[in-house]
């Protein structure tokens, strides 16, 4: 809504009928005030918003400096305030001059003056409402680039991940491959762009693949690209990830699941820095950081013949653990309030939730077998199915039961316990597919029929 009309010209008295026009035609509480003088009027502009109108005296200026001249020094100081023109008589080469010196219109006095500026107040309406849509939508903006920048933060107060941090920032200003490890669910890909950002910022790029949805055959296109005709349907040649992360840093998640023959071409170019497309006959080069991840235990593959030792070497410049969120003691209230936070950054209705005592209570006595990120879809699905503005254990409904553990039983008890869990855990994050859910536990698709059958199915 307009809140400011000023009105710039000379001293004397010749646009009082333009102000009393305005005064009679603008909302109740907006101002209307003139000023004769360019010094002034500069510094009057620092005190308004973009919720006012300006009109110059396109002829005669303050009448000292031209209106011209005011005109482009008001639209410097004020680059998104709606400007208007206004001359007793005017001409097309008139109003085009005023609109190249920064005005938004032009009025002309003349006859029937109150028709006139109620016309152009109806324009000026039509603009300012434009400008309160972008300033919404820069706001919306700014908060989600901020939401944005908050998923991508290592967010904790344990002495565990106040280790990772220091970690990261220790290894991020060495231009060396990394390795992370950890439990599925911990944010391993979160300390991946973490370590990234340390070194780059956003000068560089940071490039993501998932190992494990590919096949040897289609993960050495992704990551090497094709030449045109290499295969049926590439149409196109095509850069592989190698190129697109060149300076930056290529993130290999779940680097257990390459085969070893295809392992030996991603050792090829971490020794060589050199690799060639799909059906390409020349090196291409590339310069990019390496950090890798998984959830495996990668020297018990390499000791099995699955993983190949000279690659693990290459890669594990530095090993970072990602230690579970059972064992990151406190936490579990930090990352849950973070969680709610950003949840309703991204959807304002759900603004104004808190957790209750008793659900944060509940929380800290869950093992979270699905770790941080089972927590942060918790947190989301209990804010949503909230009707209050407190989430509480009955909104939390759906979060299992923890697992009781029967310390009576003997070893092979326990140990049976915990591979059912694991495999449970599996066919949930999988959705009851049997061999992704192998894939995410490390196993081909017949160990895990026979695990399942051995430890979940009734005798």
């Amino acid at each position: 809504m307009l809140q400011h009309v000023i009105i710039a010209g000379p001293g004397d008295h010749s646009v009082d009928d333009l102000r009393e026009q305005f005064e009679s035609l603008v909302p109740e509480g907006c101002q209307v005030e003139m000023i004769t003088s360019g010094d002034a009027l500069l510094r009057r502009l620092e005190d308004i918003d973009t919720h006012s109108l300006l009109l110059v005296h396109g002829e005669r200026g303050d009448g000292r400096s031209s209106g011209k001249k005011l005109i482009a020094k008001a639209r410097r100081a004020s680059p998104e305030l709606p400007i208007v023109a206004f001359a007793d008589h005017g001409d097309v080469r008139s109003a085009a001059d005023m609109i190249e010196a920064g005005a938004n219109d032009f009025l002309v006095r003349g006859d029937d003056l109150h028709a006139r500026t109620a016309t152009l107040l109806a324009k000026m309406r039509t603009l300012l409402r434009a400008i309160e849509r972008v300033e919404r939508l820069d706001q919306r903006n700014t908060e989600l680039q901020r939401a944005i920048q908050a998923r991508f933060r290592i967010v904790g107060e344990s002495p565990e991940i106040q280790e990772l941090i220091a970690g990261v920032k220790r290894i991020a200003q060495v231009p060396r491959p990394v390795l992370i490890t950890g439990e599925r669910g911990t944010g391993k890909e979160l300390v991946a762009r973490a370590i990234h950002f340390a070194a780059f910022g956003e000068s560089q790029p940071i490039v993501t693949v998932n190992c494990a949805a590919f096949s040897d055959a289609l993960l050495e296109s992704e990551l090497f690209g094709h030449e045109k005709g290499a295969f049926t349907g590439a149409d196109e040649t095509r850069q592989g990830k190698f190129e697109l992360a060149s300076g930056g840093t290529l993130f290999l998640d779940e680097i257990a699941h390459m085969s070893p023959p295809f392992q030996q071409k991603i050792l090829r170019v971490v020794e060589y820095g050199t690799f060639m497309r799909v059906g390409g006959q020349q090196e291409q080069k590339t310069s990019v950081r390496i950090i890798s991840a998984t959830n495996v235990d990668l020297k018990a593959r390499i000791r099995g013949g699955r993983f190949l030792g000279d690659l693990y070497d290459r890669l594990a410049f530095e090993v970072i653990h990602v230690p579970p969120l059972r064992r990151r003691s406190g936490d579990v209230d930090v990352l849950a309030q973070h969680f709610l936070d950003q949840f309703s950054l991204e959807i304002p209705a759900f603004k104004g939730k808190s957790l209750a005592r008793s659900a944060l209570r509940m929380l800290r006595d869950y093992s979270f077998p699905g770790n941080v990120r089972e927590l942060k879809n918790i947190i989301e699905r209990a804010a949503y199915r909230d009707t209050t503005n407190e989430i509480t254990p009955e909104d939390i409904g759906m979060l299992p039961k923890p697992r009781r553990q029967d310390h009576g039983a003997g070893f092979q008890q326990r140990v049976g316990d915990y591979c059912a869990q694991l495999i449970h855990d599996a066919m949930k994050q999988s959705g009851g597919n049997q061999a992704q859910a192998a894939r995410i536990l490390g196993l081909t698709y017949h160990q895990f029929r026979h695990y399942r059958r051995k430890y979940t199915e009734p005798t």
